[in-house]
């Protein structure tokens, strides 16, 4: 099985969609079976009927499926080669790179959220049902008939405590066998003494029986916990998306022979064959040949890096121009991009242990509530001289009305009303602390390349040239799968600059392409490789005959930057700008924004100690980045923002994701969670002040298990009506 997960959308130059050639060689033998790939630049019907009408071309494709929710494809096959699809797909617009399917373990089923809906709809049901049949029983019904409505009640209330209680009576007996009562023990508890009383006074031949106490109470406990449940993604593991990056295959080098082998199989010292387009697939020394490679995906550099015997490269490392011969330092498990991955792990490992705030309360909420029960029962055994019916009554009503369904409310329903208010504004909730998370933040700590800025260089002095020479640079630059001639060949394109034909195509390595027109040879490229004196911008440059020009590209801001850091900065935020571009291009970035503090050419495990020193220095982070050099970092900051053109692994090492290209939505943000945390406590003291009121009315003996219900139900109502003031 092979997996293929695209990057940024569109035209834009990035690492994968230059492997298309060296992937080629990589995967030539193809197994028949499923393949899948990764779709994050997927977005509508029409992105659904492109790729699957690219792939059913292919030979030997039987079917293709698009998931646009996940934003992958699946594709049955057979002697297709996972390079076959990302070659097809290329030429209608995706870039593509392949990733590890073997290293790639979570479902893509929300098995956890069906489970809740499905228990719920089934308390929902049975909760109309045995409400109808107790307003018989309120209006006057007595007797036989009566205790017939009780009995065909407890038919539907008994079963539908003991299977749809079950989210709460396992949690509480895991937190039973590790000594700890958690919130879901008075949970069950109220749902099962609810149904013993009411079962009792049936068998009885009582007045009263609470089933419609107990079922109702699990509806709404219920819709509490899918409310929780849908505030939270369930996302794959950021390590597991990391480690899937790492090529699956080598060729190395046996005797002067190209054999292909898995990447278990290379090992340190072996030679390693990497063609133009492909991804290193292990750190090591170049030992032959020379190119340039693009390390945007692992450093944030924006332009590519030349390198030639002797130079060091790194796994995940794109070659694009030349081919390259590599001695083996470090494969598969002691790479550097695996390194980067156990880093992320650890990461995420300690964001896991921040709590809720009904967490939190819950602590003290809890034995409170045992208390309270246990006090009333101990109280009326005496006072009654052992009337066990009515002290377990007045038990029962203590305990269902101090269930902490409010309290279990309180924060998804103000989650919720706040994701679906960001969400309008283009910002998707991953994490169900992230709100509580993003209203603590006093540090935002920004990347550059494909954050603040969108990451595709762009020339911005077209029009200044000649049509004639444009076209030539265009046609030249159509056959390099270099950034800054993949960025000259598009702008040709939209100004409608039809590419010159140009014959006897040939790409230096390092410098550029060159080929014949119209009986000269014509250049493109380095300012030396050219003979043109260096611009003071990023630039390329052509040369036809004795005449040279140079092209200057800008990699432009990204939409609603600088709104978001004036945003920011209005609430008394402090901003920072940590990238691994060069550093005339991150200085001249944070002069443009306003940001004073800033720090160029920073590695990965350079980034990530930058925001822990933050986060061990008192500051809560605030982390917006978009690479793979990021992630590490997106995962150890106080809470973390990544565009949705991101990589997946940061995506999926992020609490919130950032759908559209307006950044403006991040300022938004930070004041809509402290808004959102301030209705959270509100809503804790509604359920306090309901306590307040009805507890003692229960200790006394003045509320019956039903009213206890009823009383409980209201201020669950009133918790979702003050959340909803949000929107």
């Amino acid at each position: 099985m092979a997996v293929v997960e695209f990057e940024h959308g569109g035209l834009v130059a990035c690492p994968a969609c230059v492997v298309v050639p060296a992937a080629r060689d990589l995967a030539a033998v193809a197994a028949a079976g499923r393949l899948m790939l990764s779709l994050p630049a997927a977005h509508c019907a029409a992105c659904i009927s492109t790729v699957e009408g690219a792939l059913a071309a292919v030979p030997g494709v039987a079917s293709s499926r698009v998931n646009l929710t996940m934003k992958r494809v699946s594709v049955e096959a057979a002697g297709v080669s996972a390079a076959d699809l990302v070659a097809a797909l290329a030429r209608v617009g995706f870039e593509a790179h392949e990733l590890d399917a073997g290293l790639l373990s979570a479902t893509e089923t929300d098995r956890q959220g069906r489970d809740l809906l499905m228990r719920l709809g089934v308390a929902f049901f049975a909760m109309m049902n045995v409400m109808l049949l107790s307003v018989a029983v309120w209006s006057g019904a007595e007797g036989a008939t009566r205790d017939m409505f009780h009995w065909i009640s407890a038919a539907i209330a008994v079963p539908t405590v003991v299977f749809c209680g079950q989210p709460f009576f396992r949690s509480a007996a895991a937190g039973l066998r590790v000594g700890r009562f958690g919130m879901d023990f008075p949970i069950s508890l109220a749902l099962v003494l609810a149904s013993m009383i009411s079962v009792f006074e049936t068998i009885k031949s009582g007045h009263h029986a609470y089933f419609d106490a107990a079922v109702m109470l699990c509806f709404f406990l219920l819709l509490g916990r899918y409310l929780d449940h849908r505030t939270r993604a369930v996302a794959r593991s950021a390590a597991e998306e990391l480690a899937a990056l790492e090529v699956p295959r080598a060729m190395v080098l046996v005797e002067g022979v190209e054999v292909v082998r898995a990447i278990s199989e290379v090992a340190a010292g072996d030679l390693v064959r990497v063609r133009p387009g492909g991804r290193m697939p292990v750190d090591g020394v170049v030992e032959a040949g020379a190119s340039e490679v693009d390390r945007s995906l692992l450093t944030g550099e924006s332009l590519p890096v030349f390198v030639g015997a002797g130079s060091t490269v790194a796994a995940g490392e794109v070659n694009l121009t030349g081919p390259l011969t590599l001695r083996v330092t470090a494969a598969g498990r002691d790479s550097s991009l695996h390194r980067m991955a156990d880093l992320v792990a650890v990461a995420e490992g300690a964001k896991t242990k921040y709590t809720t705030l009904a967490e939190r309360a819950a602590r003290y909420y809890s034995p409170l509530v045992h208390l309270l029960s246990a006090s009333a029962f101990g109280y009326w055994m005496w006072a009654t001289a052992g009337d066990l019916r009515f002290a377990v009554n007045i038990s029962a009503a203590v305990l269902i009305i101090t269930c902490p369904c409010a309290l279990g409310l309180a924060v998804p329903a103000v989650v919720t009303s706040a994701s679906g208010r960001l969400f309008r504004k283009g910002l998707l909730i991953k994490h169900g602390t992230a709100l509580e998370r993003l209203a603590e933040v006093d540090t935002v700590v920004f990347d550059k390349t494909g954050t603040l800025t969108l990451g595709a260089p762009e020339v911005v002095d077209l029009a200044a040239h000649p049509v004639g020479l444009v076209a030539v640079a265009a046609g030249l630059a159509a056959a390099s799968s270099h950034p800054l001639a993949q960025g000259l060949a598009a702008a040709a394109r939209a100004q409608g600059i039809a590419a010159a034909e140009i014959s006897d195509l040939r790409e230096v390595p390092g410098y550029g392409i060159e080929g014949i027109w119209r009986g000269e040879v014509v250049r493109l490229g380095r300012a030396d490789w050219c003979g043109a004196e260096p611009l003071a911008v990023t630039a390329t440059y052509l040369r036809v005959g004795d005449a040279v020009r140079g092209f200057g590209f800008a990699d432009h801001l990204r939409p609603g930057a600088e709104a978001a850091i004036a945003a920011l900065k209005a609430q008394g935020l402090r901003i920072k700008l940590i990238s691994g571009d060069v550093e005339a291009a991150v200085a001249e970035l944070a002069a443009r924004l306003g940001i004073a503090d800033w720090v160029a050419g920073a590695l990965p495990a350079q980034k990530l100690a930058l925001v822990r020193d933050l986060t061990e220095a008192g500051q809560r982070v605030l982390m917006v980045g978009d690479g793979l050099n990021d992630t590490a970092a997106l995962a150890v900051a106080h809470v973390s923002i990544s565009p949705a053109t991101a990589l997946d692994a940061a995506r999926v090492a992020s609490d919130i994701v950032l759908l559209g290209q307006d950044m403006a939505a991040i300022g938004d943000a930070v004041r809509i969670a402290r808004q959102a945390t301030r209705r959270m406590v509100e809503n804790f003291a509604i359920s306090a002040g309901y306590n307040v009121i009805a507890v003692p009315l229960a200790l006394i003996g003045s509320a019956t298990p039903l009213a206890a219900a009823l009383a409980m139900s209201l201020s669950s109502i009133s918790v979702s009506l003050n959340a909803m003031r949000l929107k």
